[in-house]
């Protein structure tokens, strides 16, 4: 009976059930075609603003937040991190650049701009009467022979290459940032940097291989100078000084207190009052306060500790102790800085004295060790410097620039490239940059799919076209002709897997300042092996989450009926 009823006629026996007109009166609901087209449409939005600052000839964006602040920069995760986007899929898509931050550190566009290209390309196939769950059947295939095709035949081992080559994947991350001219001098600052924190593989356990941890790497920003005196510090820099002018500059054989509490003149808990009769007994309360503090500040010195550093305050009372003991003691550390100390000193941050039993207390075995502090002048403020920490090795990358958007474009650059760095002697592979892997790997499916005999075969076609999205953006950025660029470098790249004795043209990729084909191995543009496939993974997983999507329920802000009417009535006249 249903199916004779004309439309309209449907949609009021739905509305006539209590649940479905609940959600009919209440939110709005998109279907099929139109939502796909509508998260289609949002993620090519996304897409579009960081497409022009993909690759060494780049541009920059400039991003002004809602009270002024101005930052201007081409790191992909950045700029979708301060976009305050509201379609729920291009949501998806800012999510994507933030996971392959956190866990490559470079190709946060190229993956965006990939995951956004997959989507339109389904949505075209979808209209052509292609159902989704084949596409997606057939992007889990293409990217699964993808990953093979890369590990199997596109991979270069580091060792092979040596130091050279980790200097060189640094300049390939920093050729599109600001620092793009000086990549020579930062890029050897960032192996030198990497290499210092090395950790060995333990005995007996699983890991084989050493691991470099970035975290150990403390980055500070001093605007001022030109950008090439930055320096690369063996051992911490706080940016904190002294507390006080009276003390030395410099401790050898430092022993260091890491204090989370106040240090300051011990007062009375809050409600609590003293009655006295006598002028006498009122000085001999405050004496007392003064020597609680005394005793609190004796302790901490009596177990060795000849450097203190204070996450909050310290008075002058305390500062006046600290000077006579000969001892550097700085406040207001920050949390993140003191913990960075305590796991190279092997210290441990103390929050009381107090013990079990009450009574207060300052083991030694709290106090980290280091070969030296002392406080330099950089800038226009003073740097304190720990050397020589014994439980892991720590580096300290302090980085001068004009001004402070040069300073923080320089960190997230140098952030991109330790964690390239980090991740290539970590996984130790490698593979030629310069779109050479995305058309490899496009000719490889343009044949793989042939060899499907099910309708997977269109999706897999689509996706190998999809990949080229990438040379054919970086030969745009440089101002080259695109279409005879990528047209080019397929035939390279058909050419070595179709003939025998020209394999070495598989490591061919673009040379965007003369606009021509070259062997990006030879010429040192290099990336990390797990780069590419991260990132072809998880833009392929964002292409299916969204394309999953065939229906959209946007619930709207019930609305008080009480308050409805308090506020009909405050607007009447009064006497109404």
């Amino acid at each position: 009976l249903l199916g004779f009823l004309p439309a309209w006629r449907l949609l009021w026996l739905t509305v006539e059930t209590p649940f479905t007109m609940a959600l009919v009166l209440d939110g709005q609901r998109t279907t099929g075609s139109d939502v796909r087209t509508s998260n289609v449409t949002a993620v090519m939005a996304i897409a579009n603003i960081v497409r022009s600052s993909l690759g060494p000839t780049g541009l920059d964006k400039m991003l002004v937040d809602s009270i002024g602040d101005v930052t201007i920069t081409n790191d992909g995760a950045t700029i979708l991190k301060l976009l305050d986007v509201e379609h729920p899929a291009a949501k998806v898509l800012v999510e994507l650049a933030d996971l392959q931050d956190s866990e490559v550190g470079d190709g946060t566009t190229s993956v965006v701009i990939i995951a956004s290209e997959l989507l339109r390309r389904a949505n075209q196939l979808v209209k052509h009467g292609v159902h989704p769950t084949s596409i997606m059947a057939g992007y889990r295939m293409a990217v699964k022979e993808a990953v093979k095709f890369i590990k199997e035949n596109l991979v270069v081992p580091v060792d092979e290459l040596g130091r050279e080559n980790l200097v060189n994947a640094a300049k390939t991350s920093m050729s599109s940032k600001i620092v793009g001219p000086e990549s020579k001098f930062f890029s050897e600052m960032v192996v030198n940097a990497v290499q210092m924190v090395k950790q060995e593989a333990e005995e007996g356990s699983a890991r084989k291989r050493p691991r470099y941890p970035v975290s150990a790497i403390h980055v500070l920003k001093c605007h001022g100078k030109s950008a090439l005196d930055s320096e690369l510090v063996n051992g911490f820099a706080l940016n904190n000084s002294r507390a006080a002018q009276g003390m030395p500059t410099f401790v050898e054989n430092a022993r260091i207190a890491l204090l989370d509490f106040n240090l300051q003149r011990h007062k009375l808990q809050m409600g609590v009052s003293v009655v006295v009769t006598e002028v006498q007994e009122v000085e001999g309360i405050r004496n007392r306060e003064m020597d609680i503090t005394k005793e609190r500040i004796q302790k901490v010195l009596d177990a060795g500790a000849n450097v203190i550093l204070c996450s909050k305050g310290i008075d002058d009372l305390c500062l006046k102790y600290f000077v006579e003991a000969g001892a550097i003691a700085c406040r207001r550390v920050k949390i993140e800085d003191m913990r960075r100390v305590a796991r190279a000193t092997g210290g441990q941050i103390v929050s009381t004295l107090a013990d079990l039993e009450g009574n207060e207390a300052f083991d030694a075995e709290y106090l980290g060790h280091a070969e030296s502090v002392n406080e330099e002048r950089v800038g226009d403020g003073e740097l304190l410097y720990i050397r020589g920490t014994p439980t892991t090795a720590a580096c300290t990358l302090v980085l001068r620039g004009a001004n402070e958007y040069m300073v923080d474009e320089i960190d997230r650059a140098l952030h991109d490239a330790l964690m390239v760095v980090k991740r290539m002697l970590e996984s130790n592979a490698l593979v030629a940059g310069g779109g050479a892997v995305e058309a490899a790997l496009s000719m490889h499916l343009e044949s793989f799919a042939m060899s499907i005999a099910t309708r997977e075969q269109m999706a897999i076609a689509e996706f190998s076209e999809a990949l080229l999205v990438i040379p054919r953006v970086l030969s745009v950025n440089a101002a080259q002709d695109a279409t005879e660029l990528v047209a080019r470098l397929r035939a390279y790249h058909h050419t070595a897997q179709s003939s025998r004795g020209r394999e070495q043209l598989k490591y061919s990729g673009l040379d965007l300042i003369e606009g021509s084909i070259r062997d990006n191995l030879a010429a040192g543009v290099v990336e990390p092996a797990i780069s590419k496939i991260k990132s072809l993974r998880f833009a392929v997983e964002a292409a299916i989450t969204i394309l999953r999507i065939d229906d959209m329920i946007k619930l709207e802000k019930k609305q008080d009926p009480a308050a409805d009417a308090r506020r009909m009535g405050g607007g009447m006249m009064p006497g109404m």
